[in-house]
């Protein structure tokens, strides 16, 4: 019998057996520590950024906050001038989607949103538009740009409403186009983008719940408020 069939017939020693734990053990050691490598790895700077900032960002409002510090100042001025509240202002950008936060109600004296909702812009007479289109035009179903004075409430066709008075020349006609502030059952109370809103006749449309605020508001203001359409 040789010594290799020796060695193999007779245990192995405990001196040989740790030996071997021990290696073992090293090895699974490094096995892991390669395979978080490769994990940390996969994950991009960029995501880990992405991510970090998300949990730390407090969540705000969706408006273009730089248009709304010169709309403020020009809608402070005006109403100074012309004798309308210096305390707020309804700003509504139609340059975000129908499915955001778009109207906006802006404490002129902070400089900052107290609080948005949801609103519906013109069909245009058409079936649907999801994007919104501009008009002046008598019967034109659309949605006018401009400065609005937010006149009394009245009992119409949707229930309780408020009167619009256009002030520029985009939005002349809006009280002959019955163009006013109400509810409806199809605008809800919170956003819902991806998806798109339901269309009005031209009326800046909320939902019920964000009509009520509003009319809370507009009924504790000494002076008429001035509302903004833009986009």
């Amino acid at each position: 019998m040789d010594k290799t069939s020796l060695d193999k017939s007779l245990p192995a020693s405990k001196e040989k057996k740790e030996t071997r734990l021990v290696k073992t053990k090293k090895k699974a050691k490094k096995k892991t520590s390669s395979k978080r490598k490769i994990e940390t790895s996969s994950v991009s700077p960029a995501a880990i950024e992405t991510a970090e900032k998300k949990e730390t960002t407090p969540v705000e409002n969706k408006g273009n906050t730089a248009v709304m510090n010169v709309l403020r100042d020009k809608v402070y001025d005006y109403a100074v001038q012309n004798d309308y509240s210096t305390k707020y202002c309804f700003l509504i950008d139609m340059s975000l989607p129908s499915g955001r936060d778009r109207f906006f109600v802006y404490d002129l004296e902070k400089g900052t949103v107290a609080y948005s909702g949801l609103v519906a812009h013109g069909s245009c007479n058409e079936t649907f538009l999801s994007r919104p289109k501009f008009s002046n035009s008598p019967n034109c179903g659309c949605s006018s740009l401009g400065k609005y004075k937010v006149g009394e409430f009245y009992r119409g066709k949707y229930g309780n409403s408020i009167r619009l008075y256009g002030l520029d020349n985009s939005n002349s006609n809006a009280y002959k186009r019955g163009v006013v502030i109400h509810g409806y059952d199809c605008v809800p109370d919170d956003e819902i983008y991806p998806m798109v809103l339901c269309n009005s006749q031209g009326c800046p449309m909320v939902s019920y719940r964000f009509f009520n605020r509003l009319s809370q508001l507009i009924k504790q203001s000494e002076k008429p408020i001035v509302l903004w359409i833009y986009r």
